[in-house]
């Protein structure tokens, strides 16, 4: 009896911690800050269970399902990339997107380590 409680238990406890924030892609587009994932990331795995590419462009996201193309757009430079949604995040309060250290080369935000972004998906 223990044994089926303790089991209903961390079954209850999975399911709260689930995402049920998933949304629907189309027409998607916010603006807020991106930040990237740093080098001590690179061949970890990744909320979608392939493993982290420091030189791919790909980025995390809270809500778009995986797999969903985004366009991010560095505000401040008008300089943008593709993405592919591939992790869980950004962890940190107050940021809409984490991209991969390849696709903050190519926004022009390694030195600063954050940027202004618009985000968009891709149909």
């Amino acid at each position: 009896m223990k044994r089926l409680l303790g089991t209903l238990a961390l079954l209850s406890l999975l399911a709260g911690c689930a995402s049920n924030d998933i949304i629907d892609p189309h027409g998607y587009s916010k603006t807020g800050t991106a930040s990237y994932y740093g080098a001590k990331h690179h061949g970890k795995r990744t909320a979608s269970g392939e493993r982290f590419n420091k030189n791919a462009l790909t980025a995390a996201h809270r809500q778009l399902p995986f797999g969903t193309r985004v366009k991010v757009t560095n505000l401040n430079n008008d300089r943008s990339c593709v993405v592919r949604i591939n992790d869980r995040g950004p962890h940190t309060r107050g940021r809409l997107i984490d991209v991969s250290h390849e696709a903050a080369e190519q926004l022009g935000m390694l030195r600063s380590g954050t940027a202004r972004v618009r985000v968009q998906a891709l149909d």
